[in-house]
């Protein structure tokens, strides 16, 4: 009788906890969807203001360009051209008045409330008088235009006008401020009332999980030890009592398929809360290679043979057997071998005074070991990107010496020698002679356009004035020239899109310096006598092609010698290339050609 009092207590209990999770979820729909519907209210609101504060803003617009014209039209004497300006007040007028009736009087149609606030109305009362007399002078203004009659008093209408106009652009802008001034009221109203929905949202969450899912915890916890306490109690009658009845051996049978599928797929124990063990499952012990029937040890005792190891877990079971504990903990097996298990440890109470540790595992040792490796070749891999980085700033720095070096050379052995001789030059001219001073100074001319083509040719090495004038186009179709006749061969550009876009300077030059680099190579190092440079653009991508004939090469094995002069070319294009967002493409058959695509995103 006191089982099935229990049990009904226990039916009506879970009733209760139902009812309040369904009404709790109900309130929360409930409350989002008042939330919603307030908001869609609002906005709604929101988008009929706007359009009201829009179109009022437009009504003074409207009332200067009317006065503007009737201005312009005082004035105007030709026929045709008055003709015209009667008909553009007349619709301006039209336009004027009709949305000035909407506002004043509201439309459904165009989302004008006919209920306005007291401050508006009275606004719209305030600037009537000056709305009809422009409406009126207009009229009567336009009337005698018309008719050809009482030309004299239009200077009066005018006046009128304009004397009106003025005081109707202030009370409007009284009417946007009110009006402003209302939607910012209910943006506010809105903002207040949307925190009280949330508040009182958090505070039924709040209620739901101090009346719902906290009790409910304790009954699965409840369930718990009452199934292990079960679990005990048919052992002990399954070893001691010599006839079961067939009702108590169908019970044995599900509780003993209950705990071969725990023995066989957990790793899992029980321990007192002293640190003995109680009970270990098949596959733990397996895994530990421990005897299951030696009950004389203790749990830290059966992990590990480490005396240090052992102290952990004690210490472990010691300070968590009350609040339990759940962790990754190492540990070494009888074999030496190193094992990562994931830990978690719940208290359960037997009886009233009596507690055991349900003590569940998972070996995480392939997952540890995977995590190091990954580890391992991360550092790898950035100690391999920071030696990378190594070598190509010390190579940016030996190429910057020696550029500066050949620079100074050049300047020193051509730009230098012929100032020299230009200077001596100079110096020797005897005026009083002026037959060989006229040929002296034909020849200092000859000698100042080699200076100049000298410092031409060294500022174009540096940075081509086409680039920054230009584009990289011009700049590049002056590459190819410049480099066919120095070298004397056969270097040609084509732009296939007609491609005449400028970018940004940062994009151009690193264009640029990987087309010279790429041109470079070919001359260099593949003995190509045909070198063809190709442009091409679609909306997103620009594309650059150098295709030569020379004797090409193996790219993955130039890409493997990262220390050899080959392989840092191609690794200082890619990391130039990446700088822009670009991507580079390498294809070359030893004794075809190569072909190198750039592609940067435009």
């Amino acid at each position: 009788m006191n089982n099935r009092a229990k049990e009904s207590i226990d039916k009506i209990t879970f009733k209760k906890l139902r009812r309040l999770y369904l009404f709790a979820l109900l309130t929360i729909a409930i409350m989002v969807a008042l939330s919603q519907i307030l908001i869609q209210y609002n906005l709604k609101s929101q988008l009929s203001d706007s359009r009201i504060i829009n179109i009022s803003g437009k009504q003074r617009m409207l009332s200067q360009k009317l006065a503007k014209e009737v201005l312009i039209l005082n004035f105007v004497t030709d026929t045709t051209k008055k003709n015209e300006e009667v008909i553009r007040i007349n619709e301006i007028l039209s336009l004027w008045k009709s949305t000035h009736y909407n506002l004043e009087k509201g439309n459904d149609i165009l989302g004008f409330p006919k209920e306005k606030s007291t401050n508006i109305t009275q606004l719209f009362a305030s600037i009537k008088p000056h709305f009809d007399t422009i409406v009126n002078a207009t009229s009567q203004f336009l009337d005698n235009i018309k008719r050809g009659k009482n030309l004299n008093k239009n200077q009066k209408l005018v006046q009128t006008i304009l004397e009106n106009e003025g005081d109707f652009l202030l009370k409007m802008n009284q009417i946007v401020s009110e009006y402003d001034k209302e939607a910012l009221d209910k943006v506010t109203l809105q903002r207040k009332t949307e925190y009280v929905i949330f508040g009182f949202t958090l505070l039924v969450l709040l209620l739901e999980f101090l009346f719902i899912f906290k009790p409910t915890n304790h009954k699965v916890e409840k369930l718990i030890s009452k199934l292990l306490l079960s679990e005990k109690k048919a052992l002990e009658l399954a070893y001691n009592t010599e006839i079961i009845s067939e009702i108590k051996e169908n019970s044995v049978k599900e509780l003993k398929s209950l705990n071969y599928a725990m023995e066989n797929t957990l790793l899992y124990c029980r321990v007192a809360p002293n640190g003995s063990l109680i009970h270990i499952g098949e596959k733990f012990s397996k895994l530990l290679q421990y005897n299951p029937f030696i009950s004389d040890k203790t749990f830290s005792q059966v992990l590990t043979p480490i005396e240090k190891e052992q102290l952990i877990i004690d210490r472990i079971i010691s300070e968590k057997h009350r609040s339990g504990w759940q962790g990754e903990i190492n540990i070494t097996n009888r074999n030496g071998e190193s094992l990562w298990l994931d830990l978690s440890m719940v208290p359960v109470t037997i009886k009233k005074e009596e507690s055991e540790l349900l003590i569940v595992c998972f070996d995480i040792t392939e997952r540890k070991k995977a995590e190091q490796e990954v580890e391992r070749l991360n550092t790898e891999n950035v100690t391999d990107k920071i030696n990378q980085q190594k070598i190509i700033s010390s190579r940016i720095v030996e190429n910057q010496e020696n550029e500066q070096n050949r620079i100074a050379k050049e300047i020193h052995d051509g730009i230098g020698q012929m100032l020299t001789g230009l200077k001596f030059s100079l110096e020797s001219i005897n005026l009083d002679d002026k037959e060989k001073s006229a040929q002296k100074i034909e020849y200092l001319k000859k000698l100042s356009l080699d200076i100049i083509k000298g410092v031409r040719t060294a500022t174009f090495n540096l940075m081509p004035p086409e680039l920054s004038d230009h584009g990289i186009v011009s700049s590049i179709a002056k590459l190819t020239q410049e480099l066919s006749k120095l070298t004397g061969k056969n270097i040609l550009f084509y732009n296939k899109t007609n491609f005449d876009q400028r970018l940004d300077s940062l994009i151009e030059i690193n264009i640029y310096r990987l087309t010279q680099e790429a041109i470079n190579n070919a001359i260099k190092y593949a003995d190509s006598t045909h070198i063809i440079v190709q442009l091409s653009h679609s909306n997103s991508i620009l594309g650059i092609t150098i295709d030569d004939n020379g004797k090409g090469f193996d790219v993955n094995a130039v890409e493997k010698k990262r220390n050899s002069e080959s392989g840092m070319g191609l690794l200082f294009m890619k990391e130039r290339i990446q700088y822009i967002n670009g991507r580079v493409f390498i294809n070359s058959i030893p004794g075809e050609g190569t072909r190198i695509t750039f592609n940067i995103p435009i």
